[in-house]
């Protein structure tokens, strides 16, 4: 097949959990088939390092930074979304120099299917010129629901309100248009199904790198916590601000000398301010995140607001790591709870279910290899990848 694979938001580095499902899986189906990327990289990334990363593709990159959210840029991309059938979170990701490059490629005849890798890239592709796959690794409009859900400031909730509906009418209709929608989880297919109900949409698993997330034998820090993820993104960010104020106090009363690692990519100054205040250690970006996963005791996922499916634990579960986690963390993975991981989902069963794991080593190694087992049996990449190619064959079965 001649793909066109069409990604907002960059491929690399590896320190996200988007861009981490997107690039195992593009390099393994260029391994079969022809693939031009277009993507966009940011003021502090380097444009050919997706381009080294992945020689079997055609990789174009085009500068983009979208506005963050509460930056005066973001307002003024809120406002001129108004005006426009865009809710602001699909307004801010619009590339020209991309869209007009995939219109090229396209009426050059170089593609024969396209990818529209989460749904900020529909409105970069051109409508109705070739069938487009939708790879969806959120159900977007549920992340932005959740947000209003826990928004306290009337103002900004009813703008969420506002924002989330928005997003739900464009979800539809790019899933409704699309060739074939793929979902991250059966939970996610069903969501979108209910959303989309004439549209064709299927399921593939979340993937891991077994052989790069696994435990080098060093001994865990015993009161040691750890969380990883994107620090610029709002659902982590907002999970571990909760951890900080409703559940490590209640941590601490009974495991006093816990120690907190919060390790991810561009931490904001009022995050890393509450952070230092309560004692909790924030690394910002680093090279390689399995040495501060490793030397913890516990890997914790407080999340509140998510979709999708959350690679971190399965990164933390392939490193044989003990992990408490609120049930939207662990949405959509197929895990059983009890056996490979401890669901909680008010501060005070989170913090019960921490601090009996602290004092409990032999049951911390049995959920620890319960989950590394079950990553190594049924969730490689190439397995993922795999999959979603049998779904590219059916909308071109003659490729």
């Amino acid at each position: 097949m001649r793909l066109l694979w069409v990604k907002v938001g960059g491929l690399w580095p590896l320190d996200a959990g988007g861009r981490l499902r997107s690039f195992h899986i593009v390099r393994e189906l260029s391994r079969r088939h022809s693939l031009t990327v277009l993507t966009t990289h940011g003021p502090q990334d380097d444009p050919q390092a997706a381009a080294a990363q992945l020689p079997a593709c055609r990789v174009v990159s085009f500068p983009h930074a979208a506005p963050k959210q509460g930056s005066p840029q973001f307002a003024r991309a809120l406002a001129r979304s108004w005006l426009s059938p865009l809710p602001v979170d699909l307004w801010r990701w619009q590339v020209a120099g991309l869209r007009e490059a995939a219109a090229r490629q396209i009426q050059e005849g170089h593609t024969e299917l396209c990818v529209a890798d989460f749904l900020s890239a529909v409105p970069n592709l051109p409508a109705g010129r070739r069938p487009v796959v939708l790879f969806q690794h959120n159900v977007e409009h549920v992340i932005w629901r959740r947000l209003a859900g826990l928004e306290r400031k009337p103002w900004r909730r009813a703008l969420l309100e506002i924002e989330w509906r928005k997003l739900r009418r464009f979800e539809a209709a790019a899933c409704a248009t699309a060739a074939h929608t793929v979902a991250v989880s059966e939970a996610d297919r069903s969501a979108l199904a209910v959303l989309a109900p004439r549209s064709h949409i299927s399921a593939i698993p979340t993937g891991v790198d077994t052989a790069y997330f696994h435990a080098n034998g060093a001994r865990p820090r015993p009161a040691g916590l750890v969380f990883s993820g994107s620090m610029d993104w709002y659902p982590n960010e907002d999970a571990m601000l909760h951890f900080i104020d409703a559940i490590l106090p209640l941590v601490r009363r009974q495991v006093p000398e816990v120690e907190v690692t919060v390790v991810g990519r561009r931490p904001g100054a009022g995050f890393r301010a509450r952070a230092e205040a309560a004692r909790v250690k924030v690394t910002g970006t680093v090279e390689d995140v399995r040495p501060f996963v490793d030397e913890a005791a516990v890997y914790v996922v407080p999340l509140r607001i998510g979709g999708g499916t959350r690679l971190k634990i399965f990164e933390a579960l392939s490193m044989g790591k003990a992990v408490v986690s609120t049930g939207i963390g662990a949405e959509g993975l197929p895990l059983v709870e009890g056996r490979h991981f401890l669901r909680a989902d008010d501060p005070a069963s989170f913090a019960g279910a921490v601090v009996s794991l602290l004092a409990d080593p032999a049951r911390r190694n049995t959920l620890g290899a319960a989950g590394r087992r079950l990553v190594e049996e049924r969730f490689s990449w190439s397995q993922v990848a795999q999959e979603f190619e049998s779904r590219l064959m059916e909308v071109i079965p003659c490729a």
